[in-house]
Protein backbone atom coordinates (compact mmCIF):
# COMPACT_ATOMS: atom_id res chain seq x y z
CA UNK A 1 0.00 0.00 0.00
CA UNK A 2 1.68 3.18 -1.18
CA UNK A 3 2.36 5.60 1.62
CA UNK A 4 1.15 3.11 4.22
CA UNK A 5 2.64 2.69 7.66
CA UNK A 6 4.41 -0.49 6.65
CA UNK A 7 5.85 0.86 3.41
CA UNK A 8 9.50 -0.15 3.28
CA UNK A 9 10.75 2.19 0.59
CA UNK A 10 13.61 1.63 -1.83
CA UNK A 11 16.09 -0.99 -0.63
CA UNK A 12 19.77 -0.16 -0.12
CA UNK A 13 22.92 -2.03 0.87
CA UNK A 14 24.04 -2.54 4.50
CA UNK A 15 26.90 -0.08 4.01
CA UNK A 16 24.52 2.63 2.81
CA UNK A 17 22.45 1.90 5.91
CA UNK A 18 25.57 2.39 8.02
CA UNK A 19 26.16 5.80 6.43
CA UNK A 20 22.51 6.81 6.90
CA UNK A 21 22.62 5.89 10.59
CA UNK A 22 25.93 7.72 11.02
CA UNK A 23 24.48 10.86 9.42
CA UNK A 24 21.31 10.65 11.51
CA UNK A 25 23.12 10.36 14.84
CA UNK A 26 25.88 12.89 14.13
CA UNK A 27 23.73 15.97 13.70
CA UNK A 28 23.94 19.57 14.81
CA UNK A 29 23.57 18.42 18.43
CA UNK A 30 27.27 17.55 18.29
CA UNK A 31 28.02 21.28 18.14
CA UNK A 32 26.90 21.67 21.78
CA UNK A 33 29.21 18.93 23.07
CA UNK A 34 32.56 20.81 23.28
CA UNK A 35 31.34 23.29 25.90
CA UNK A 36 29.74 20.47 27.90
CA UNK A 37 33.06 18.56 27.75
CA UNK A 38 34.96 21.60 29.00
CA UNK A 39 32.60 22.09 31.94
CA UNK A 40 32.64 18.46 33.08
CA UNK A 41 36.36 17.79 32.55
CA UNK A 42 38.00 15.65 29.90
CA UNK A 43 38.36 12.44 31.96
CA UNK A 44 34.79 12.49 33.27
CA UNK A 45 33.50 13.38 29.80
CA UNK A 46 35.35 10.54 28.11
CA UNK A 47 34.15 8.00 30.68
CA UNK A 48 30.54 9.17 30.61
CA UNK A 49 30.22 9.48 26.85
CA UNK A 50 31.69 5.97 26.43
CA UNK A 51 29.21 4.52 28.90
CA UNK A 52 26.27 6.39 27.34
CA UNK A 53 27.33 5.16 23.90
CA UNK A 54 27.27 1.60 25.25
CA UNK A 55 23.81 2.13 26.78
CA UNK A 56 22.49 3.64 23.56
CA UNK A 57 23.90 0.72 21.57
CA UNK A 58 22.15 -1.70 23.91
CA UNK A 59 18.76 -0.04 23.47
CA UNK A 60 19.33 0.13 19.70
CA UNK A 61 19.60 -3.66 19.69
CA UNK A 62 16.40 -3.74 21.77
CA UNK A 63 14.53 -1.74 19.13
CA UNK A 64 15.78 -3.97 16.31
CA UNK A 65 14.64 -7.07 18.23
CA UNK A 66 11.25 -5.44 18.89
CA UNK A 67 10.94 -4.64 15.16
CA UNK A 68 11.51 -8.31 14.33
CA UNK A 69 8.97 -9.31 16.98
CA UNK A 70 6.42 -6.87 15.54
CA UNK A 71 6.98 -8.30 12.05
CA UNK A 72 6.45 -11.81 13.42
CA UNK A 73 3.20 -10.77 15.08
CA UNK A 74 1.93 -9.11 11.90
CA UNK A 75 2.86 -12.22 9.91
CA UNK A 76 1.12 -14.48 12.43
CA UNK A 77 -2.08 -12.41 12.33
CA UNK A 78 -2.02 -12.33 8.55
CA UNK A 79 -1.72 -16.12 8.43
CA UNK A 80 -4.54 -16.44 10.95
CA UNK A 81 -6.79 -14.28 8.77
CA UNK A 82 -5.90 -16.30 5.66
CA UNK A 83 -6.79 -19.52 7.44
CA UNK A 84 -10.13 -18.10 8.56
CA UNK A 85 -10.87 -17.11 4.98
CA UNK A 86 -9.86 -20.59 3.79
CA UNK A 87 -12.16 -22.13 6.37
CA UNK A 88 -15.05 -19.92 5.25
CA UNK A 89 -14.47 -20.93 1.64
CA UNK A 90 -14.86 -24.63 2.57
CA UNK A 91 -18.20 -24.26 4.34
CA UNK A 92 -19.91 -26.25 1.56
CA UNK A 93 -17.71 -29.28 2.14
CA UNK A 94 -18.13 -32.07 4.66
CA UNK A 95 -17.02 -31.84 8.27
CA UNK A 96 -14.07 -34.10 7.47
CA UNK A 97 -12.99 -31.73 4.71
CA UNK A 98 -13.29 -28.77 7.04
CA UNK A 99 -11.20 -30.50 9.66
CA UNK A 100 -8.63 -31.29 7.01
CA UNK A 101 -8.49 -27.66 5.96
CA UNK A 102 -8.31 -26.47 9.57
CA UNK A 103 -5.19 -28.44 10.41
CA UNK A 104 -2.82 -25.63 9.30
CA UNK A 105 -4.08 -23.55 12.25
CA UNK A 106 -2.05 -25.83 14.48
CA UNK A 107 1.10 -25.53 12.40
CA UNK A 108 3.85 -23.12 13.39
CA UNK A 109 4.12 -19.92 11.44
CA UNK A 110 7.37 -21.19 9.88
CA UNK A 111 5.21 -23.20 7.51
CA UNK A 112 4.25 -20.04 5.64
CA UNK A 113 5.72 -20.19 2.12
CA UNK A 114 6.63 -17.47 -0.32
CA UNK A 115 5.11 -17.55 -3.73
CA UNK A 116 7.41 -19.83 -5.61
CA UNK A 117 8.12 -22.11 -2.66
CA UNK A 118 10.88 -20.20 -0.83
CA UNK A 119 10.98 -20.54 2.95
CA UNK A 120 9.85 -17.53 4.99
CA UNK A 121 11.36 -16.67 8.36
CA UNK A 122 8.67 -14.84 10.27
CA UNK A 123 11.34 -12.78 12.08
CA UNK A 124 12.45 -11.18 8.82
CA UNK A 125 12.16 -7.40 9.08
CA UNK A 126 10.26 -6.83 5.85
CA UNK A 127 7.62 -4.34 7.00
CA UNK A 128 8.38 -0.92 8.42
CA UNK A 129 6.80 -0.82 11.86
CA UNK A 130 7.34 2.54 13.55
CA UNK A 131 7.77 2.87 17.31
CA UNK A 132 4.25 4.23 17.69
CA UNK A 133 2.78 1.16 16.02
CA UNK A 134 4.97 -1.14 18.13
CA UNK A 135 3.71 0.67 21.23
CA UNK A 136 0.11 0.08 20.15
CA UNK A 137 0.91 -3.63 19.56
CA UNK A 138 2.76 -4.32 22.82
CA UNK A 139 1.52 -1.72 25.34
CA UNK A 140 -1.87 -1.11 26.93
CA UNK A 141 -3.79 2.12 26.42
CA UNK A 142 -1.96 3.95 29.21
CA UNK A 143 1.40 2.85 27.84
CA UNK A 144 0.53 4.04 24.34
CA UNK A 145 -0.52 7.46 25.64
CA UNK A 146 2.67 7.74 27.71
CA UNK A 147 4.71 6.89 24.62
CA UNK A 148 3.13 9.66 22.57
CA UNK A 149 3.46 12.17 25.39
CA UNK A 150 7.18 11.37 25.65
CA UNK A 151 7.57 11.67 21.88
CA UNK A 152 5.69 14.99 21.84
CA UNK A 153 7.86 16.46 24.61
CA UNK A 154 11.02 15.35 22.79
CA UNK A 155 9.87 16.89 19.51
CA UNK A 156 8.92 20.13 21.29
CA UNK A 157 12.43 20.28 22.71
CA UNK A 158 13.87 19.65 19.26
CA UNK A 159 11.84 22.50 17.76
CA UNK A 160 12.80 24.89 20.56
CA UNK A 161 16.49 24.09 20.02
CA UNK A 162 16.18 24.62 16.28
CA UNK A 163 14.16 27.82 16.72
CA UNK A 164 16.91 29.25 18.94
CA UNK A 165 19.96 27.98 17.04
CA UNK A 166 19.11 29.65 13.71
CA UNK A 167 18.55 33.19 15.10
CA UNK A 168 21.69 32.89 17.25
CA UNK A 169 23.80 32.10 14.21
CA UNK A 170 22.20 34.92 12.20
CA UNK A 171 22.72 37.32 15.11
CA UNK A 172 26.41 36.46 15.36
CA UNK A 173 26.92 37.00 11.64
CA UNK A 174 24.79 40.13 11.32
CA UNK A 175 26.09 41.90 14.40
CA UNK A 176 29.51 42.23 12.78
CA UNK A 177 31.47 40.50 15.52
CA UNK A 178 33.86 38.95 13.02
CA UNK A 179 36.83 41.20 13.64
CA UNK A 180 40.13 39.46 14.22
CA UNK A 181 40.07 40.39 17.90
CA UNK A 182 36.58 39.09 18.56
CA UNK A 183 37.71 35.61 19.53
CA UNK A 184 39.08 36.87 22.85
CA UNK A 185 35.84 38.64 23.76
CA UNK A 186 32.78 37.15 25.44
CA UNK A 187 29.80 39.18 24.25
CA UNK A 188 26.79 39.98 26.39
CA UNK A 189 23.17 40.14 25.24
CA UNK A 190 23.01 43.83 26.20
CA UNK A 191 25.92 44.77 23.91
CA UNK A 192 24.93 46.85 20.90
CA UNK A 193 24.55 45.10 17.59
CA UNK A 194 23.77 47.95 15.19
CA UNK A 195 22.74 51.45 16.23
CA UNK A 196 20.58 51.33 19.38
CA UNK A 197 19.62 47.69 18.74
CA UNK A 198 21.16 45.25 21.22
CA UNK A 199 22.23 41.72 20.44
CA UNK A 200 19.20 40.41 22.33
CA UNK A 201 16.88 42.58 20.23
CA UNK A 202 18.57 41.39 17.05
CA UNK A 203 18.06 37.79 18.16
CA UNK A 204 14.33 38.42 18.61
CA UNK A 205 14.11 40.08 15.20
CA UNK A 206 15.72 37.08 13.51
CA UNK A 207 13.53 34.70 15.52
CA UNK A 208 10.46 36.57 14.29
CA UNK A 209 11.67 36.32 10.69
CA UNK A 210 12.41 32.62 11.19
CA UNK A 211 8.87 32.07 12.53
CA UNK A 212 7.22 33.93 9.67
CA UNK A 213 9.23 32.14 6.99
CA UNK A 214 9.15 28.56 8.31
CA UNK A 215 6.04 28.60 10.51
CA UNK A 216 3.56 28.27 7.60
CA UNK A 217 5.08 24.90 6.67
CA UNK A 218 3.49 23.47 9.82
CA UNK A 219 0.06 24.02 8.25
CA UNK A 220 0.93 21.83 5.26
CA UNK A 221 2.69 18.54 4.58
CA UNK A 222 6.40 19.19 4.08
CA UNK A 223 8.78 16.48 2.93
CA UNK A 224 12.55 16.57 2.65
CA UNK A 225 13.77 15.67 -0.82
CA UNK A 226 16.62 13.29 -1.52
CA UNK A 227 18.76 16.03 -3.07
CA UNK A 228 18.17 18.35 -0.12
CA UNK A 229 19.34 15.55 2.19
CA UNK A 230 22.48 15.07 0.13
CA UNK A 231 23.21 18.79 0.11
CA UNK A 232 22.74 19.29 3.85
CA UNK A 233 24.78 16.15 4.65
CA UNK A 234 27.60 17.38 2.42
CA UNK A 235 27.60 20.79 4.10
CA UNK A 236 27.59 19.20 7.54
CA UNK A 237 30.62 17.04 6.82
CA UNK A 238 32.55 19.86 5.23
CA UNK A 239 31.91 21.99 8.31
CA UNK A 240 32.78 19.26 10.86
CA UNK A 241 35.96 18.25 9.02
CA UNK A 242 37.02 21.86 8.67
CA UNK A 243 36.62 22.56 12.41
CA UNK A 244 38.57 19.46 13.45
CA UNK A 245 41.45 20.17 11.04
CA UNK A 246 41.66 23.86 12.00
CA UNK A 247 41.73 23.01 15.71
CA UNK A 248 44.42 20.35 15.17
CA UNK A 249 46.55 22.79 13.18
CA UNK A 250 46.35 25.38 15.93
CA UNK A 251 47.17 22.84 18.64
CA UNK A 252 50.02 21.45 16.53
CA UNK A 253 51.55 24.94 16.30
CA UNK A 254 51.51 25.19 20.11
CA UNK A 255 48.92 27.99 20.10
CA UNK A 256 46.12 26.09 21.82
CA UNK A 257 44.56 28.09 24.67
CA UNK A 258 42.61 25.30 26.31
CA UNK A 259 43.61 23.84 29.68
CA UNK A 260 40.58 21.71 30.59
CA UNK A 261 40.22 20.16 34.01
CA UNK A 262 40.27 16.41 34.44
CA UNK A 263 36.99 16.32 36.34
CA UNK A 264 34.32 18.80 37.43
CA UNK A 265 31.21 17.11 38.81
CA UNK A 266 29.01 20.20 38.53
CA UNK A 267 29.12 19.91 34.74
CA UNK A 268 28.06 16.26 34.63
CA UNK A 269 24.24 16.73 34.56
CA UNK A 270 24.34 18.93 31.48
CA UNK A 271 26.95 16.70 29.84
CA UNK A 272 24.59 13.78 30.37
CA UNK A 273 21.72 15.61 28.67
CA UNK A 274 23.87 16.67 25.73
CA UNK A 275 25.37 13.20 25.26
CA UNK A 276 22.01 11.46 25.42
CA UNK A 277 20.68 13.85 22.81
CA UNK A 278 23.71 13.28 20.60
CA UNK A 279 23.26 9.49 20.49
CA UNK A 280 19.58 9.61 19.60
CA UNK A 281 18.50 7.39 16.74
CA UNK A 282 16.08 4.88 18.26
CA UNK A 283 12.93 6.66 17.07
CA UNK A 284 14.14 6.51 13.44
CA UNK A 285 15.50 2.95 13.39
CA UNK A 286 12.44 1.41 11.66
CA UNK A 287 12.90 3.76 8.70
CA UNK A 288 16.66 3.10 8.60
CA UNK A 289 16.89 -0.65 9.16
CA UNK A 290 13.85 -1.95 7.26
CA UNK A 291 15.10 -0.94 3.76
CA UNK A 292 18.49 -2.64 4.27
CA UNK A 293 18.59 -5.40 1.66
CA UNK A 294 20.72 -7.88 3.62
CA UNK A 295 20.13 -7.79 7.38
CA UNK A 296 22.25 -10.79 8.34
CA UNK A 297 25.05 -8.58 9.67
CA UNK A 298 22.99 -5.60 10.82
CA UNK A 299 24.22 -6.14 14.40
CA UNK A 300 27.85 -5.82 13.31
CA UNK A 301 27.06 -2.67 11.35
CA UNK A 302 25.43 -1.09 14.39
CA UNK A 303 28.53 -1.84 16.48
CA UNK A 304 30.76 -0.25 13.83
CA UNK A 305 28.53 2.80 13.69
CA UNK A 306 28.68 3.40 17.43
CA UNK A 307 32.46 2.92 17.58
CA UNK A 308 32.96 5.38 14.70
CA UNK A 309 30.55 7.92 16.19
CA UNK A 310 32.14 7.71 19.62
CA UNK A 311 35.55 8.30 18.04
CA UNK A 312 34.23 11.22 16.02
CA UNK A 313 32.62 12.90 19.03
CA UNK A 314 35.79 12.44 21.03
CA UNK A 315 37.92 13.94 18.26
CA UNK A 316 35.62 16.94 17.79
CA UNK A 317 35.29 17.69 21.51
CA UNK A 318 38.90 17.07 22.55
CA UNK A 319 40.33 19.23 19.77
CA UNK A 320 37.88 21.95 20.84
CA UNK A 321 38.67 21.97 24.57
CA UNK A 322 42.42 22.03 23.97
CA UNK A 323 42.24 24.59 21.17
CA UNK A 324 40.02 27.19 22.87
CA UNK A 325 39.87 28.65 26.36
CA UNK A 326 37.00 26.89 28.14
CA UNK A 327 35.48 30.19 29.24
CA UNK A 328 35.25 31.35 25.61
CA UNK A 329 33.62 28.25 24.16
CA UNK A 330 30.21 29.05 22.67
CA UNK A 331 27.08 26.96 23.08
CA UNK A 332 27.21 26.55 19.29
CA UNK A 333 30.79 25.46 18.57
CA UNK A 334 30.84 26.88 15.02
CA UNK A 335 30.76 30.38 16.48
CA UNK A 336 34.28 29.94 17.87
CA UNK A 337 35.56 29.93 14.28
CA UNK A 338 33.47 32.81 12.98
CA UNK A 339 34.84 35.46 15.33
CA UNK A 340 38.51 34.47 15.61
CA UNK A 341 40.86 35.22 12.73
CA UNK A 342 43.70 33.59 14.62
CA UNK A 343 41.99 30.26 13.92
CA UNK A 344 40.45 31.02 10.53
CA UNK A 345 41.46 34.16 8.62
CA UNK A 346 39.47 33.52 5.42
CA UNK A 347 36.26 35.62 5.64
CA UNK A 348 34.25 33.42 3.25
CA UNK A 349 34.95 30.28 5.30
CA UNK A 350 34.18 32.08 8.55
CA UNK A 351 30.78 33.09 7.22
CA UNK A 352 30.20 29.58 5.89
CA UNK A 353 30.70 28.12 9.37
CA UNK A 354 28.63 30.89 10.92
CA UNK A 355 25.69 30.22 8.61
CA UNK A 356 26.11 26.44 8.55
CA UNK A 357 23.50 25.79 11.30
CA UNK A 358 21.08 28.11 9.50
CA UNK A 359 20.99 26.03 6.33
CA UNK A 360 20.95 22.58 7.92
CA UNK A 361 18.54 23.31 10.77
CA UNK A 362 16.11 25.32 8.63
CA UNK A 363 15.56 22.31 6.37
CA UNK A 364 14.84 20.05 9.37
CA UNK A 365 12.47 22.38 11.24
CA UNK A 366 9.38 21.89 9.00
CA UNK A 367 9.90 18.12 8.91
CA UNK A 368 10.02 17.79 12.70
CA UNK A 369 7.13 20.22 13.10
CA UNK A 370 4.92 18.17 10.78
CA UNK A 371 5.96 15.00 12.64
CA UNK A 372 4.95 16.59 15.95
CA UNK A 373 1.64 17.78 14.51
CA UNK A 374 0.86 14.25 13.29
CA UNK A 375 1.76 12.79 16.69
CA UNK A 376 -0.73 15.15 18.31
CA UNK A 377 -3.39 13.98 15.87
CA UNK A 378 -2.59 10.33 16.59
CA UNK A 379 -2.65 10.87 20.36
CA UNK A 380 -6.19 12.29 20.33
CA UNK A 381 -7.53 10.18 17.46
CA UNK A 382 -10.52 7.96 18.07
CA UNK A 383 -11.38 5.04 15.81
CA UNK A 384 -13.90 6.05 13.18
CA UNK A 385 -13.72 9.72 14.13
CA UNK A 386 -12.57 12.71 12.09
CA UNK A 387 -11.48 16.18 13.12
CA UNK A 388 -13.34 19.34 12.12
CA UNK A 389 -11.48 21.41 9.52
CA UNK A 390 -10.61 24.16 12.02
CA UNK A 391 -9.15 21.68 14.50
CA UNK A 392 -7.26 19.75 11.83
CA UNK A 393 -5.84 22.68 9.88
CA UNK A 394 -5.59 25.44 12.50
CA UNK A 395 -5.59 24.14 16.08
CA UNK A 396 -3.08 21.29 15.71
CA UNK A 397 -0.56 23.37 13.72
CA UNK A 398 -0.82 26.20 16.25
CA UNK A 399 -0.27 24.00 19.31
CA UNK A 400 2.72 22.59 17.44
CA UNK A 401 4.33 25.89 16.50
CA UNK A 402 3.54 28.31 19.33
CA UNK A 403 5.12 26.61 22.42
CA UNK A 404 8.66 26.14 21.01
CA UNK A 405 8.66 29.67 19.58
CA UNK A 406 7.67 31.06 23.00
CA UNK A 407 10.47 29.06 24.64
CA UNK A 408 12.95 30.37 22.06
CA UNK A 409 11.80 33.95 22.77
CA UNK A 410 12.30 33.42 26.50
CA UNK A 411 15.74 31.82 26.29
CA UNK A 412 18.41 31.11 23.72
CA UNK A 413 20.61 29.09 26.05
CA UNK A 414 21.19 26.13 23.75
CA UNK A 415 23.20 24.27 26.34
CA UNK A 416 20.26 24.19 28.76
CA UNK A 417 17.69 23.45 26.05
CA UNK A 418 19.71 20.51 24.74
CA UNK A 419 20.47 19.28 28.26
CA UNK A 420 16.87 19.38 29.51
CA UNK A 421 15.43 17.86 26.32
CA UNK A 422 18.01 15.09 26.27
CA UNK A 423 17.86 14.35 29.99
CA UNK A 424 14.08 14.02 30.21
CA UNK A 425 12.32 13.18 26.94
CA UNK A 426 15.53 11.80 25.46
CA UNK A 427 15.90 9.39 28.38
CA UNK A 428 12.39 8.08 27.76
CA UNK A 429 12.84 7.57 24.02
CA UNK A 430 16.37 6.23 24.15
CA UNK A 431 16.21 4.07 27.26
CA UNK A 432 12.79 3.40 28.79
CA UNK A 433 10.66 2.88 25.66
CA UNK A 434 13.09 0.49 23.88
CA UNK A 435 13.52 -1.56 27.07
CA UNK A 436 9.75 -1.88 27.57
CA UNK A 437 9.15 -2.59 23.87
CA UNK A 438 11.55 -5.54 23.84
CA UNK A 439 10.28 -6.83 27.19
CA UNK A 440 6.59 -6.84 26.23
CA UNK A 441 7.40 -7.85 22.65
CA UNK A 442 9.00 -11.04 23.96
CA UNK A 443 5.99 -11.73 26.18
CA UNK A 444 3.56 -11.24 23.30
CA UNK A 445 5.35 -13.78 21.13
CA UNK A 446 5.33 -16.66 23.62
CA UNK A 447 1.59 -17.49 23.26
CA UNK A 448 1.91 -17.32 19.44
CA UNK A 449 5.17 -19.13 18.75
CA UNK A 450 6.03 -20.86 21.98
CA UNK A 451 9.46 -20.78 23.61
CA UNK A 452 11.30 -22.86 21.01
CA UNK A 453 11.35 -20.29 18.20
CA UNK A 454 14.35 -17.92 18.34
CA UNK A 455 14.32 -14.35 17.11
CA UNK A 456 17.33 -14.17 14.80
CA UNK A 457 17.54 -10.42 15.44
CA UNK A 458 17.44 -10.77 19.21
CA UNK A 459 19.69 -8.48 21.19
CA UNK A 460 23.04 -9.75 22.52
CA UNK A 461 21.70 -8.47 25.85
CA UNK A 462 18.90 -11.01 25.83
CA UNK A 463 18.67 -11.62 29.58
CA UNK A 464 15.86 -9.77 31.36
CA UNK A 465 18.47 -8.35 33.73
CA UNK A 466 19.61 -5.94 31.02
CA UNK A 467 16.07 -4.65 30.46
CA UNK A 468 15.66 -3.76 34.10
CA UNK A 469 19.23 -2.44 34.28
CA UNK A 470 18.32 0.09 31.57
CA UNK A 471 15.11 1.08 33.38
CA UNK A 472 16.92 1.51 36.72
CA UNK A 473 19.70 3.49 35.03
CA UNK A 474 17.16 5.78 33.34
CA UNK A 475 15.36 6.34 36.66
CA UNK A 476 18.65 7.19 38.38
CA UNK A 477 19.56 9.64 35.61
CA UNK A 478 16.21 11.43 35.86
CA UNK A 479 16.53 11.75 39.64
CA UNK A 480 20.12 12.97 39.34
CA UNK A 481 19.31 15.66 36.77
CA UNK A 482 16.18 16.81 38.64
CA UNK A 483 18.10 17.10 41.91
CA UNK A 484 20.79 19.13 40.16
CA UNK A 485 18.22 21.53 38.67
CA UNK A 486 16.64 22.04 42.10
CA UNK A 487 20.03 22.68 43.71
CA UNK A 488 20.99 25.14 40.97
CA UNK A 489 17.73 27.04 41.49
CA UNK A 490 18.28 27.29 45.25
CA UNK A 491 21.71 28.84 44.66
CA UNK A 492 20.23 31.71 42.62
Amino acid sequence: MAGGITETGELYSPYVGLVYMFNLIVGTGALTMPKAFAQAGWAVSLALISFLAFMSYMTTTFVIEAMAAANAQLCWKRREQEEVQDSDSTSDYSDDDVRGRSEPEMRPILSVQRTGGGHVDHFDIVERVEMGQMASMFFNKVGVNMFYICMVVYLYGDLAIYAAAVPISLMEVACGNHSCSAGSVKYDDTDLCWGPVTRKDAYKVFLSIFTVMLGPFVFFDAQKTKYLQILTSLMRWIAFTMMIILALIRIGKGRGEGHPRMAQISGVPNLFGVCVYSFMCQHSLPSLVTPISDKRHVGTLVVCDYVLILGFYGLLSFTAIFCFDSSLLHDMYTLNFTDNCDVLDIPALRYFLGLFPVFTISTNFPIIAVTLRNNWKTLFHRDGGTYPWVVDRIVFPLITLVPPIIVAFCTHNLESLVGITGAYAGTGIQYVIPALLVYYGRRHLVPMLGTDEVNKHRSPFRHTFWVWFVVVWATFCLMFVTANIILEDTKK
